[in-house]
Order: structure tokens, then sequence, then C-alpha cells
């Protein structure tokens, strides 16, 4: 509805000089939405209430409802009161937006819990392609927490707080009674924090997260830093370091430890304890992460979290012994699977594998010549017990073969069968017996994953890493044995693969723990993230095999290296098609392309007609009909004999710093330049259950839709 009390006036958005205007002249516009749940793009709008205030006194209100073009599930029905019948009437949101932007424009927008209502009206905003006009905004929730104590106000809710508070109006929840009484509860805070000398609304704002002017003193730390990628590093009066971070921008980034922006408390500690932020800069954010782990491990500053625990992680393996059976180390052995962050968690796992494989749990320690002889249960019980009598070595053996296999990515047979556990007991009925294994299951299988996609990585003697940089350069990285040995940029108009040659011949030496092991020449080639491409690969042992769910299915033949380059040096994507491409290649001719020579002219062309291999339109190899190549999954490899029974799955590689190279490898657009074992992860491993699991984790920590609505508001 229109504004009552027009402003004489044109309106118009805040300068950030005009911040310091009085309280009691500052515009406020309280606005409440109620929605049909609580995702921005998934949900829509029902209704709209605003009140517009000035000094106390109320300008103007807006309410409607608003026809969100779909029915209102029940579960939101029941807590706003709000039908479907009620909205069908009701204009849509491209025709309440525009008229709601007007009424607040050039004022401070309120909102109880400001980042679910601000949220929704963004979105709607965009899909209408109007300009969010971006208005300073005060959040009720906040500010209630950091004016009132706990035992004040045990819970920020509107409710409470308006009975606590004494709003003259009691939220229902529909927009305009609650816009009305946040209006009151806004109200009642200013007026609490009056007596402390905020009096505007720059006081207001750093008041909020309750800057010291001491903090804010320090804001000289982060002058003279770069804006670039880099770790920085605070440090105390005895020049110690208290506190390690990384940052795409350090001089941003740094900037924020002495504003508003930092409400954790022990950072404000470390604060005021530092006198002075060292910096290192990186070429990009992958150097930044993996300096910073190093850096943890050689100060251990008593501000990072990390540092209290480093050696934290916990590996689950099987012992050596006659009869084997899970032990939880913190050293990984040759067939392990970690790292865990609790102990705990390790047991579990273990306990669920234990129990589909029938590997024992009883504690005796058994010689080679002896008997397993526990007694069969119906409730718990040792799994390795037998009805039909004891077990001796050479019986008890496949189920240690089952879980080495399992480990290794060579059979998903007891993955199955929890599978097949899960299936049963929903056909039964049992929902909850169900759902426990469910989540038992997701849990086996998302380590699983993580141990063998880190496993794949820290194999590889060298990979050579390309990523787009988003300004038409490339990231540079090299690794070797999962760690990262040389990191570098190759900006705009610059030849990369010089860069990379340069990269790789001063790049770290590492060599990698092989345990029993001396040396190794098992490998699977394969780029397995999104995007990924191979432009050289220097040796291949063997081709992927095809699957159960349709990933690559044939190698290339060695003759198909050659690539068709769009001006960028690296090799091109065909449009709209981010998966990965295997390429297979034997011996073939290597060398350095000169300036302004594209990199791959040095590679013989593709086979000519008849060969069984087509050049598609991008100079990559066509596509075999029939074959289906995913783009967001990972190509899986028959490994063969298994080089992980005999080393350690990371090759003493640090597993934080694998982890940190995998997500960056992970990242859209990431290529493999060059590699000198290929990339791939196990055939039969749980890369193929990895949706799975995360759909398990999704379905574990969904709230109730009326649960979530409550919890949101």
């Amino acid at each position: 509805m229109p504004d009552p009390a027009p402003r004489s006036a044109t309106a118009r958005q805040l300068a950030f000089d005009e911040l310091d205007t009085p309280l009691y002249d500052t515009t406020f516009v309280v606005v409440d939405l109620e929605t049909t749940g609580t995702s921005p793009d998934g949900d829509a709008i029902t209704e709209i209430g605003a009140v517009k205030v000035r000094g106390g006194e109320v300008l103007g209100e807006f309410a409607t409802l608003v026809n969100p073009g779909r029915e209102i599930p029940p579960a939101i029905v029941h807590v706003t009161g709000i039908t479907t019948a009620m909205v069908y009437a009701a204009p849509r949101i491209e025709v309440v937006l525009p008229g709601f932007l007007e009424f607040a424009a050039g004022a401070v927008l309120v909102a109880h819990n400001a980042r679910f209502d601000t949220a929704f009206l963004k979105a709607a905003a965009a899909r209408q392609d109007i300009a969010w006009p971006n208005p300073q905004v005060l959040c009720t929730v906040k500010l209630a927490r950091r004016v009132l104590t706990r035992d004040e106000a045990p819970s920020a809710r509107l409710g409470v707080l308006a009975r606590i508070l004494g709003a003259a109006t009691t939220p229902t929840h529909r927009a305009l009674d609650d816009a009305r009484a946040t209006v009151d509860v806004l109200h009642a805070l200013i007026a609490r924090v009056g007596n402390q000398g905020v009096h505007s609304l720059t006081e207001l704002l750093d008041y909020l997260p309750g800057v010291t002017g001491t903090q804010r003193a320090k804001r000289a730390f982060a002058v003279d830093l770069p804006a670039a990628p880099g770790v920085y590093l605070f440090r105390g009066p005895s020049d110690e370091v208290l506190y390690i971070g990384t940052a795409v921008n350090l001089r941003r980034r740094v900037r924020t430890y002495f504003t508003g922006s930092e409400t954790r408390g022990r950072m404000k500690e470390m604060v005021a304890l530092a006198l002075r932020v060292d910096h290192v800069v990186c070429a990009h954010g992958l150097e930044a992460g993996v300096r910073e782990l190093r850096l943890l491990a050689a100060h251990a500053p008593p501000y990072n979290r990390r540092s209290k625990f480093p050696r934290r992680g916990w590996w689950l393996t099987l012992s050596d012994e006659a009869f084997p059976r899970f032990a939880v180390v913190r050293t990984p052995t040759r067939i392990a699977v970690g790292p865990f962050s609790a102990r705990t968690d390790a047991a579990e796992v273990g306990a669920t594998i234990a129990e589909f494989a029938g590997l024992r749990t009883c504690l005796t320690r058994l010689t080679a010549g002896a008997r397993h002889a526990c007694p069969p249960a119906v409730v718990g019980g040792c799994p390795a017990a037998r009805a039909d009598g004891e077990l001796d070595a050479a019986g008890y053996a496949p189920a240690v073969d089952a879980v080495r296999d399992l480990f290794a990515g060579r059979s998903g047979a007891l993955l199955h069968a929890m599978l097949e556990r899960i299936e049963t007991y929903s056909a039964a009925q049992h929902f909850e017996a169900a759902a426990r294994l469910r989540d038992r299951t997701a849990a086996v299988v998302t380590m699983l994953h993580r141990t063998q996609r880190r496993a794949a990585i820290a194999r590889i003697a060298e990979l050579v890493v390309a990523r787009p940089d988003g300004a038409g350069g490339w990231e540079l990285a090299v690794i070797r044995y999962g760690r990262l040995a040389a990191a570098g940029t190759a900006r705009r108009g610059t030849p990369p693969m010089a860069v990379v040659d340069q990269l790789v011949a001063a790049a770290e030496t590492v060599r990698p723990d092989l345990g029993d092991a001396a040396s190794t020449g098992f490998s699977a080639t394969h780029p397995a993230m999104p995007g990924v491409r191979a432009l050289r690969i220097d040796t291949v042992d063997r081709a992927c095999e095809a699957d159960t769910v349709g990933q690559v299915s044939e190698a290339a033949d060695p003759g198909s290296g050659a690539f068709r380059t769009p001006g960028d040096g690296l090799p091109a994507r065909p449009p709209g098609d981010n998966g990965p491409i295997g390429v297979n290649g034997g011996d073939r001719p290597t060398g350095n392309a000169p300036r302004g020579r594209p990199p791959r002219s040095v590679v013989p062309d593709l086979p000519a007609a008849g060969s069984g291999i087509r050049p598609g339109h991008d100079g990559l190899p066509a596509r075999t009909p029939g074959v289906d190549i995913r783009p967001a999954a990972p190509a899986l490899f028959d490994l063969g004999p298994p080089p992980e029974d005999t080393v350690p799955p990371l090759r003493g590689a640090p597993p934080e710093e694998v982890g940190v190279i995998a997500r960056w490898l992970a990242e859209p657009g990431a290529r493999i330049v060059r590699t000198s074992e290929g990339y791939g992860e196990p055939l039969h491993g749980a890369a193929r259950w990895a949706s799975w699991a995360q759909l398990a984790h999704t379905a574990a920590n969904t709230l109730p839709p009326a649960e979530q609505y409550l919890a949101e508001r």
C-alpha cells in the first residue's frame, strides 16, 4: 500500500558517510516474510509484511499475500495458517516486489533472522532481473544476542523476545503481525544500548559485534599487506606465532580481524596479544593451503585449533597375526583406511565391516596353529563365530581376503551385502533398523572413497595439473607422491608449457614411503575430476575396463594423442562436455614448444581413417557409439595385482596435505597436463557408491519440513 507520510526528499541509498545519522532520525523498514519452505531457490514467498518507522513513529505499513505459483505444503499451513486457497487470487511476486522495493528505498532494512528474509528477497529479485539495491541490513536476532544475556533470554526467537521485552503485538507467524512485533523488539533493544553511548547507526553497527578500541586500532597491521593469495602469521610479544591462516586476498582477510565481522572470542583475545602480522605470498590457493599445514606443524600456534592435536588422525587397519582383526592405530600400515577424526568413528566403521566380512572381534590372540572357537550369539557376539564348528587359519582366510579386497577396491561384495540387508529391513518394515544400517554403510563408503581417492594421488610419481585462474591464465601445480612439489602461475598471454617445464625442473624431490615394497611400477591412468583433460601421459600400464555403471569402456588408440589447441596452449574441451576423457598412450616423442608454437605440435597426428578413432570437432578422439562418458563421475580401473597390499595407502604423505590437493583437483576446470603414472581409482572401489552415500547423509540430516521452517524462523 502507499506510504501515508512520504518524505519530501527523493528516497535513496544511504552513503557511507551518512551512517552517523542519529538513530532517532534513521528510517527503518522492518520486514517479515512467510514462505512455502526454507530454500530461497526452491521455495517461494506467500506473504510480505513491512512497517516503516522513524524516531519511534510509524510512517507506513506494507502488507499483502503473494501467490507462490504452487501448493503450500501442509506442514507450512499448520505453522502459518496460510492455505493455497487464500493465496489463489493474490498477486504474484513479480507484481509485489517492485512495490516493496520502492516502499523500502533509502531505509535500513530490519528483520528477525535477516539472513532468511533477505535471501528470499534477493532470489526473487534475481529471477526478475531486478538489481538488488543492497540496503544496510540490521538483524534483531544478532542485536538481541549482543544486548541480552542468556539468563534474560534463553532463546532469541521472536515470540520469546516479544514476551520478555513487552511488545504490544504478539507474533502469530503472519507477516504483518510479526513485523509489528519486531518493531517493538527493535525499539526496546535500542533503548537498552542508549545508555552505553550508542546513539547513531554507525555506533549501533559497531556495537553489534562488540569491537573494542584496541581491536580497531590495529587495522594498521593490514595496510601494507598485498592483495594476493598467501599465508598470514600473527606474532605475539616474544615474536612467537599466535595464529596462522590462509587468504585469497591477504590484505582484505587480515583486515577483518580488526572489524565487527570477527565474532570469535578466542580470535579477539589473539588480536589483543598480537604485535605484528607476517605473511607469505603464494602462487594460488593450493600452495597457500599446503604452506599453512606445514607452518602449523612447524610452529604449533596456540590459537589454531588444529595445533592442539597435531596427530589426531586414526587409521583402521588389520592386525599382524595369524587370525587378523581390526586395530585402530595412529600410523597407517600396509592395509589401512583413514584418517578418522575420532577413534570411536574408526571403531564403528570397523565393527560394520567386520559384521559383514565375518572378521573376528574377540580379544583372544590366536597362534597359527590355533582354532577360532567363539560360540554363536543371537545378539552381538563375534562375527567370525560359526554354528558348524571351529575355524582354522585357512578357513578364516576368506574373511581377511574380503577386507583386503574391499580396502583395495578389488571387490564391492561387502558393500552389496550391506545394501541387500538394508533392503531386507525395509521390505520387512523395520525402518529404524534400515536407517541405522544406512547411516553405518554411508560412513563406510565415505571413508573408503576418501582413502582410495587420496591413495590414487599419492601413488603417482609426478602429476602436473593446471586450473584456470579466472583471468585468462593458469594456476599450475607439480604434485609428487601426494605432496606439493612446486606451484606457479602462467598469466594470460604466457605460454603455459614453458612455465610447466620450469616448475618441474625446480620442483622439490619427494621420496615416498614404500613400506615393504622397494618399488612398484603399478599404475592406472585417469583424469578423475570434472573438466580434467590429459595433455600428455608419459607412461600408461593398462587400459580402463568397462564397469556396471556406464563409465569409460574403451582405451584410446595409442596414436590418438594430438589435440587441437584453442589458443591457450592447453587442450580444448567439447562445448558442454566437462567430463573426463581417458587417453592411453604408448611411447611417443616429447619436447619443448618454441614461443608462439602450440605445445602439442610436437606430438604425432591422429591415426588415419580406418584406425578406429575419429577426431572430434575439437581435435579430441571422438566417442565410440554406445559408450557413455559421464561428466562428473571419475573413470574406474581394474587395478590388477595390488601394490596396496605392500605399501602404505598414502606412501608417507601427510593426509591433510593430500586432502587439500584432492579438493583442489576436483575444482571445475582442472586439467591434467602431465602424469608419470596415470590417475585412476579402483574399478570396484567406493567411488561408484559415493553419490548413494551423499544421499544417505542428506536423508539422515534433514529435518521434517515443519521443524525446519520453525528453526529458520
